[in-house]
């Protein structure tokens, strides 16, 4: 037993009794100090209003009219979801792995600080932290370069900074929030890898499910991604993440969230099998990729304009798109491009598809391609010689490529991969609403991975015939009626571009010299008699009704608008054939209904715009006309008798467009109650067929028959027949025989409607 003299005594409870106090006085300095960043040695703390408020980067959703999420824009593909959403399976395998004593502490659980001091002192980072201090690391960045302080050099220090910053912050969360919150918070931070943020979006990539529809195996694999998302990612390392996933069970079972035969009974699963449908979500993948390139680039000006971000702020972008009617159209793009690509490869076949006007192979025109792509220009910016950089573009290197039948690995030069690619055909398709202007399908492209430019809004090519009815509007707006007859004679303009004479000749070849109504005409796209109605006219008047019926590409006011030779995009002349369908009223084309914040405001939706910009007798008499291409013997959309469509839905109006060369290939079609607009060609205009399988009529008529019969049979979306509207009276004769002809070789038929024998599609070059 030690005695001790009476003074010495006295001097060891002081001692003991200052150091007490000191160490104290200078633990409440300490957390003082870190509290408020004392002379910014330590970093700065959140503050109350941001604990209550805090920020996250949160992805925009883009939704499709019937409710399905098409996409989302994100820098950390993060979505957040509430508390009853989750399955309890991942809370128990949670708390079981991670937080054991999570409903009895405060934030900081101490039977776990003895693991904590170990790290500070061994230097290790991850410790023993409970679910409110991962909280307060994942949400307020307590490790990030915006947090640190002058002390934070010294490593040591560091780290003790860092644990008490996070002890404070989660006493101060669990202060402020429920334990449900909490969870909920972290499930809805927390990294998983593959590019998921937060529980739904991990739930979503690794296993196709919601958050609510866990299993424990499954809940187990996700938790297990807590510790390492590298190590542990079930697609790249199976073993790792099956044993792993089998420790979480194993805790489950330690503290009773599942008993032992459950366990034997999950521990065997093969972690292959459960992740079958992994997919890393990323902006090249899901329904309507260009459509949501498009809209991409809108918003990121409307969110520069008003104060937000696109890919942060949680955004909810509601659509027009209809999600059934863009993978039907989709599958009928892929369906009919693929068949095409195949006949064009044959029509080609040991030779280069790219040619002059006098079908002449163009000289260097890979090379002049290869000038213009990102991989040469960064070889000329680093100083490359221009030797080297034709060398570097000729060697062999291994690449992804995409194919009709799936993409492929392979080993091929950057020089050969433009050859590859240069020869495909491409397309754009896009579907409308003619009484209010929504876009319900929207396919840009063939595969948004690889070819990434826009056929529908940002591409612009040469209408051809499909530009006609704008004359045709245009004459019947100003006196000519669809029985006006006019004989197919040559057509001379004093000058056109160039200052030289211009007579157009037809398709099939000179002028025929016979009769026709407007109506047979506009079916049978007759050259001659487009440019006999513009030359009337005028084609300034033409080129002014061209812009009151939304056209916005520069037209010029020349003879050769009569045959469609100025560019425009599918966007706005499906716009004009939508007008024809509307009763002549212009919808501005739709796609957004309404933009809302994170937390369901409404923070923006559309305001229409439609103009009158047709009388409702001329619009009608124009649905009328477009059904002259089906209905009138040698239309050149008689193609479609060769789908069942035309039979159940009789009133169907189309016009087709084919450029000079067959460089472009227009289908539009109208029903009363959806308009489409398709067009099909190379990425080059010198890349094309060189016979008639190049028209519009064969090149895009039949996706337009793919793509529709699927839209009719679906009976989700309930699709009937329906009428174009027509006007309680009408102030002309739709009755052609009613007409004296005066002259003409060719009578003009009765208005009663006959199918073309097989004979007769034989006979126009349909298979």
């Amino acid at each position: 037993m030690i005695v001790f003299e009476r003074g010495t005594y006295r001097l060891f409870i002081r001692i003991v009794w200052i150091s007490f106090v000191a160490f104290w006085a200078l633990l409440l300095f300490y957390i003082f100090a870190v509290s408020v960043d004392l002379f910014g040695m330590f970093g700065p703390m959140p503050d109350l209003k941001t604990l209550e408020n805090p920020k996250n980067e949160l992805a925009s959703e883009v939704y499709s009219a019937d409710g399905i999420l098409l996409g989302k824009y994100f820098v950390s593909n993060r979505s957040p979801i509430e508390y009853e959403d989750i399955s309890p399976n991942l809370i128990n395998a949670l708390v079981a792995t991670e937080d054991v004593r999570f409903e009895r502490h405060s934030g900081i659980d101490f039977k776990g600080t003895f693991a904590i001091i170990s790290s500070i002192i061994t230097f290790d980072p991850r410790g023993s932290s409970t679910i409110s201090q991962q909280l307060a690391k994942n949400l307020y960045k307590t490790r990030g370069e915006g947090s640190e302080g002058s002390l934070y050099s010294m490593r040591p220090l560091r780290l003790l900074i860092i644990k008490t910053k996070e002890w404070m912050t989660a006493i101060k969360i669990e202060r402020s929030y429920t334990k449900r919150e909490i969870i909920t918070m972290y499930l809805n931070t927390v990294d998983f890898g593959s590019n998921a943020y937060g529980i739904k979006t991990a739930s979503q990539t690794f296993f196709r499910k919601k958050p609510a529809e866990l299993t424990i195996p499954e809940s187990a694999v996700l938790v297990g991604l807590l510790k390492s998302t590298t190590a542990y990612n079930p697609k790249r390392n199976p073993d790792r993440a099956k044993i792993r996933r089998n420790t979480v069970m194993q805790q489950m079972v330690k503290y009773s969230y599942l008993t032992e035969i459950d366990y034997e009974k999950f521990k065997e699963q093969p972690i292959e099998k459960m992740i079958e449908n992994y997919t890393v979500e990323n902006h090249s993948k899901g329904l309507a990729t260009y459509f949501r390139s498009v809209l991409q680039r809108e918003l990121q000006r409307w969110c520069r304009e008003n104060g937000y971000d696109i890919y942060r702020d949680g955004l909810k972008i509601y659509t027009t798109i209809d999600s059934r009617m863009q993978a039907h159209a989709e599958e009928a793009v892929a369906q009919w491009m693929k068949q095409l690509q195949v006949k064009f490869n044959t029509h080609w076949k040991g030779k280069n598809p790219w040619v002059d006007e006098n079908r002449k192979e163009i000289a260097n025109f890979i090379e002049n391609a290869a000038k213009g792509t990102p991989h040469f220009r960064e070889l000329q910016q680093a100083g490359i010689d221009a030797d080297e950089i034709w060398q570097e573009m000729n060697k062999p290197v291994p690449m992804r490529i995409f194919s009709w039948q799936g993409e492929k690995d392979t080993v091929m030069s950057p020089m050969d991969s433009i050859r590859y690619y240069k020869r495909f055909l491409q397309t754009g398709l896009l579907s409308m609403v003619p009484a209010t202007g929504e876009i319900k399908a929207w396919v840009g492209g063939l595969d948004f991975k690889y070819f990434q430019y826009d056929h529908v809004k940002q591409g612009r090519r040469q209408p051809g015939s499909s530009f006609k009815p704008i004359v045709y509007a245009t004459a019947l707006d100003n006196g000519y009626t669809p029985c006006y007859t006019v004989v197919d004679a040559p057509i001379t303009f004093a000058e056109d571009v160039g200052g030289k004479p211009w007579t157009p000749n037809n398709s099939d070849g000179p002028p025929s010299g016979r009769q026709f109504t407007l109506r047979q005409a506009m079916g049978r796209s007759i050259n001659t008699i487009s440019a006999y109605l513009v030359k009337n006219l005028g084609p300034q008047k033409v080129v002014d009704y061209a812009k009151r019926l939304g056209i916005t590409s520069p037209l010029e006011a020349v003879p050769s608008i009569a045959l469609g030779t100025q560019d425009v995009s599918i966007y706005e002349l499906l716009g004009v054939y939508s007008t024809f369908v509307n009763s002549g009223i212009w919808n501005e084309p739709k796609y957004i209904t309404r933009i809302e914040d994170k937390n369901g405001n409404v923070i923006w939706e559309p305001v229409p715009r439609n103009v009158e910009v047709l009388s409702e007798e001329t619009a009608y008499l124009m649905t009328y006309m477009l059904q002259g291409a089906v209905q009138e013997r040698g239309g050149t959309a008689q193609g479609l008798h060769r789908y069942k469509i035309w039979k159940d839905y009789p009133e169907v109006g189309a016009k087709t467009g084919t450029t000079q060369n067959h460089s472009d290939g227009w289908f539009m079609g109208v029903m009363p109650n959806l308009a489409t607009g398709i067009w099909i060609g190379g990425d080059d205009r010198s890349i094309h067929f060189r016979d008639r399988t190049g028209e519009g009529g064969k090149m895009s008529l039949p996706l337009w028959g793919m793509y529709m019969e699927k839209v009719v049979n679906d009976p989700q979306l309930d699709f009937k027949p329906g009428k174009f509207k027509k006007p309680a009276t009408l102030s002309v004769s739709l009755d052609c025989s009613a007409y004296q002809i005066t002259s003409a070789t060719d009578s003009i038929k009765d208005k009663t409607y006959q199918a073309p024998s097989a004979k007769d599609l034989e006979n126009e070059g349909f298979e």
